[in-house]
């Protein structure tokens, strides 16, 4: 597979990220383009639902997320990028890591942002 970047626009400013490449993240790169709401959750994550739940088959029991990681967690079927250190989780599937701009994300409160591929 082809290296997948995405491209998150959070008030104006750029966040470049790189797809894992695995199932669920190929899943997760097929509903591109998304506008999302994103919650603040645990002052910690910033979290929204998906449109829909993603393929998540062989993905692995769960993940030690760490900062700048981009996951879905499956239980609720929510996106959840991570802006701080967290603990191993049940159900948490990694999607991919923030390569630049995680800071436009560290902010309180919830942000609208867009979602795209870049360069497909």
């Amino acid at each position: 597979m082809n290296t997948l970047k995405i491209r998150l626009t959070v008030n104006g400013k750029t966040v470049i990220a790189t797809l894992a490449d695995n199932p669920t993240a190929r899943d997760f790169h097929s509903l591109l383009p998304l506008t999302l709401t994103l919650d603040d959750y645990a002052a910690t994550e910033k979290i929204s639902y998906l449109p829909r739940k993603l393929f998540k088959d062989g993905a692995p029991a769960g993940i030690d997320p760490s900062v700048g990681d981009i996951a879905y967690y499956a239980p609720w079927g929510n996106l959840a990028i991570f802006y701080k250190d967290f603990g191993y989780s049940n159900g948490l599937i990694k999607l991919g890591t923030i390569d630049s701009g995680l800071e436009a994300l560290k902010v309180t409160g919830s942000v609208k942002v867009r979602i795209e591929s870049i360069g497909d």
